[in-house]
Formats: C-alpha cells, sequence, structure tokens
C-alpha cells in the first residue's frame, strides 16, 4: 500500500469517527452564519429539504387562513342537505348503519334525526346551505366544498391532532411548522405562524396542535389574544428602556453563541433567533393586533370590538397578519360539540348562538380579502374534526334530553376558497342519509396535500429524517392532491 493511498485510508477512517456535534462545532462559522442569516432575512428556510428554487410547482398561494372550528360542527345542519333524512326522522336507525361501528356514546338502536333548520341553493353554483348562515350563504360562489372528507379517529383530542399534524400522537410538527419551515416568513418582525383562540377555551390537544414537533422550535406557532396584551410579556417591565432591553439582549445572545461554538447545539441557534424576535416583536406586535386602528365600516363588516375575545375579532386579525406577511394564521373557536347532553350542547339552543357567532366574521373575512386583491393568493380553509351521524345521540340506550348527533369520521365537510382554489365546486358525494362517503372519499392527508400543492410545496419532497423515516405532513400512506379542485 503506497502512501497515498494510506493516507486516503486514514481520512476516510477518520471522517467515520466524526460525530454530529464534532461536525457542528468545527463548522460554526459557515453553519452557523447559514442559520443566523435565514432567520434575521427575509425567509426562514434553513434546513428545508425541499428545494423551493427547484420546484416544478408554480405556488398559487402565498399565506394560509386555517379556520378550526373546535368541536366539530354538524355538517347535517350546515352544508350536506338531506331530504331523504328528513323523511326518517323518528324512525329506528338499520342495524346495517350499526353493525361493526364504533361511537363515542350510541349504544342499543338511536333513532334518525332529520335535519334541524331548513336549506336554500345559494350562488350561481347552487350550493345547498342551511338558514343558519345567511352572511356566509352571500359568499357561496367564491367557495369550494369537500363532502367527503374522512378521519380514522373519533375521539376530539386526536381528531385535532390528525388535522393539523397528519398524526394522531402528540409530537409531531403542526401543518404550520411544516409550511413556515419549508416557506419562512415575508416579515422578519413577526412570526410566520400565529394562533388565534375563541370561544372561551383551548382546543382537547392544547398547544401540540400548533407545535413544531422534530423541527426547530422556531417554527412552532405563536398564541396571540385579541384582549389584553397581544402575545403573553411582549411588553418591557416597568422601568425597563428598550435601550436597556437591547444591552441586555446583546449580551445574552454573546453567551449563546459562545455555548453554541463549545457544544453545537443548533438549539441554541434556535434561541438566539427567538430572543432576537421577541425584540422586534415588541414593537411590530401592538400595532398589528390593534384593530381599533381599523375604519368603523370594516369593524361593523366583521362584527368586531376592539378589547374583546371573539371570533370576529380573531378574523379581522386575520386578515391584518396576512397583510404584514404572516405565513400560516390559525384560528380555533372552541364550542362545537353538539351531543345534546345540555342547552349549550343542543343542535336546536347551543348550535344556533355558534353559528350566529361565526356566520358575518367568516363572510366579511372572504369578502374584505377579494376586496383587497388579497383572495387570489390566500387559502382559506374551513374544517372541524370530523362530522356528526345522522343518528340522534343517546348515552345507554337512553334518548338525550337535548338534541344532539354523535361523532362520525366517516364523512364530513370543509370548504376551500381563494388561493387558485376553483370556486363553486363540490367534491365528493355522501350517501342519501350524509353517513357515508359515497363518491370521492378525501383522506386528512389529501386535504394537506392540497394545501401544500397550493403554497408551491411538494407533500412528498417536504420531509426530515425522523426516527429512520422521512417524515412528512402527509405521512407515509398514498395521499393525493385533489386536481379536480385546482383553478
Amino acid at each position: 500500500m503506497n502512501f497515498k493511498t494510506l493516507l486516503n485510508e486514514h481520512t476516510r477512517a477518520q471522517i467515520e469517527l466524526d460525530t454530529r456535534r464534532q461536525f457542528l462545532s468545527n463548522c460554526t462559522t459557515g453553519l452557523g452564519g447559514m442559520f443566523l442569516a435565514s432567520q434575521f432575512g427575509k425567509a426562514a428556510t434553513f434546513g428545508a429539504t425541499h428545494d423551493i428554487s427547484a420546484s416544478p410547482l408554480v405556488p398559487k398561494a402565498k399565506r394560509v387562513i386555517y379556520l378550526h372550528m373546535i368541536g366539530a360542527p354538524s355538517q347535517l345542519e350546515l352544508f350536506d342537505y338531506k331530504p331523504e333524512l328528513a323523511r326518517l326522522d323518528g324512525q329506528d336507525c338499520p342495524q346495517s348503519f350499526l353493525e361493526g361501528k364504533r361511537f363515542a356514546f350510541i349504544q342499543g338502536t338511536p333513532k334518525m334525526l332529520g335535519p334541524q333548520y331548513s336549506f336554500q341553493q345559494h350562488g350561481q353554483a347552487g350550493h345547498w346551505i342551511s338558514d343558519r348562515l345567511p352572511h356566509f350563504s352571500k359568499v357561496a360562489d367564491d367557495v369550494s366544498f369537500i363532502k367527503t372528507l374522512q378521519t380514522d379517529q373519533f375521539n376530539h383530542g386526536p381528531a385535532q391532532l390528525l388535522v393539523h399534524t397528519g398524526n394522531a400522537r402528540m409530537g409531531y410538527p403542526s401543518d404550520g411548522a411544516w409550511v413556515t419551515w419549508g416557506l419562512g416568513s415575508e416579515n422578519s418582525d413577526l412570526p410566520g405562524y400565529q394562533v388565534l383562540l375563541s370561544g372561551g377555551r383551548p382546543p382537547r390537544a392544547g398547544k401540540a396542535l400548533w407545535g413544531s414537533g422534530f423541527l426547530p422550535s422556531v417554527y412552532q406557532g405563536i398564541q396571540c389574544r385579541s384582549k389584553g396584551e397581544p402575545v403573553l410579556n411582549v411588553r418591557n417591565p416597568e422601568g425597563t428602556s428598550r435601550d436597556r432591553r437591547r444591552q441586555a439582549l446583546d449580551a445574552l445572545n454573546d453567551l449563546n453563541r459562545e455555548s453554541y461554538e463549545t457544544f453545537g447545539d443548533p438549539e441554541t441557534l434556535t434561541r438566539i433567533s427567538q430572543y432576537e424576535m421577541a425584540y422586534r416583536m415588541q414593537a411590530a406586535v401592538p400595532e398589528a393586533m390593534d384593530i381599533s386602528k381599523e375604519s368603523e365600516s370594516i369593524r361593523s363588516m366583521y362584527g368586531a370590538e376592539p378589547g374583546k375575545e371573539s371570533f370576529a375579532n380573531n378574523c379581522l386579525l386575520a386578515r391584518r397578519l396576512a397583510e404584514r406577511g404572516v405565513r400560516f394564521i390559525q384560528l380555533y373557536d372552541w364550542g362545537w360539540d353538539s351531543h345534546g347532553a345540555g342547552k349549550n350542547e343542543a343542535l336546536n339552543e347551543g348550535f344556533k348562538d355558534k353559528c350566529n357567532h361565526v356566520d358575518k366574521p367568516m363572510a366579511a373575512l372572504l369578502t374584505d380579502l377579494k376586496q383587497r386583491g388579497m383572495l387570489d393568493d390566500t387559502l382559506v380553509v374551513w374544517s372541524g374534526e370530523f362530522g356528526r351521524t345522522p343518528m340522534r345521540e343517546n348515552r345507554g340506550g337512553t334518548e338525550m334530553k337535548f338534541v344532539g348527533r354523535d361523532h362520525n369520521p366517516n364523512a364530513f365537510t370543509c370548504w376551500m376558497a381563494g388561493g387558485g382554489i376553483k370556486p363553486g365546486i363540490e367534491y365528493g358525494m355522501t350517501d342519501e342519509m350524509g353517513y357515508m362517503a359515497a363518491e370521492n372519499p378525501v383522506a386528512i392527508r389529501d386535504l394537506h396535500a392540497t394545501m401544500l400543492n397550493q403554497l408551491g410545496l411538494n407533500h412528498k419532497k417536504l420531509s426530515v429524517k425522523f426516527q429512520g423515516l422521512n417524515q412528512k405532513l402527509t405521512g407515509v400512506k398514498p395521499a393525493s392532491v385533489i386536481k379536480d379542485l385546482i383553478a
């Protein structure tokens, strides 16, 4: 063996012995610089395995506004009109509907339950929409419906996780985290992924719904509020000036950079980035979240009232954040779990109130985006986490005092608008009872693939190696973009 061969063998052996930590420690200038530059610049795309510049997909949407009605609203009282179900109201449920099925609460033989509200067709597309949504009905031609969305989860927490992370277990990145990881943000002074809550309670699955999972924590959603401080601790403590805060932050960053050069932990760079973002947010967030700056006519269109926590305020805030380059804006509205266990959960009581709360704001959001020329490149998505049964819910075989429906994972409705989605489409069809998909079933992963496609992201290539798999938002099972919905 000559000297050159011996040297090559030695070099190869040395490379094999190098650990990931040693690699990071020995290239802090290059790798760290790349990361920090990406965080402090216009976009934060470091780490994505999806090469945006080389993508054959043409993005039609720049951002997403996702409206999630926590608790799973009944599609049979909103968008899936079933006159045959009305005819069977009060009759015993056929055994074929019950055999081999799992329910959250139903036992024995429940009664069939007809639609609780009347329906009419609206717009040139002739969408059937319940009389519970008079304002939304006026923008029906801007919307397309998926009638056959399906899930394999029938409990709220896991179903919510599946809708927003592609996995029913905790610990996986949310849809907003994947999108901001792949595309970054257009505004370096605001987080690229923001979350707004209404309805008085957080979702059953909690903050895991907007977490970053195994992606860098800088991509997790930031929860904002329409009442009180928009972000907790966004203001400096009394007696602390902005200049003093800057001095303290510079000293802390020096310590963190020294730690990174010593140990090479990439989360240290994330920490630096988050501190810097928090400093910039102190100026940018209060302005972005101040809906009192909107005209009275705009606030009235949404039904928004400054200083209150409401879905109306959050819809207006979503438009303001979208204007400012926030990439993914997630709204959660709690209170749609219509079992009939009490007045608030009754389809003929609390459900009416929930519809009144969301009807005007979500119609205003679409109208406002459209009149500002933003709907074309803003993808708006509305859904729950599963559907509702065509049978009336019972508990232990006894009919509930109030009118309600049990969980139905077999078919539910969501709608999409803007962002390159063809308006006026109804994709998929349920059976005569609205119970099962009769044609074109759509898995959650298909919805995710379609959302990513509209953003110019290939769901097969947006992945990261974790636990031995190339992990994706769409998971490991086959997923398809719903091409019939794309303009």
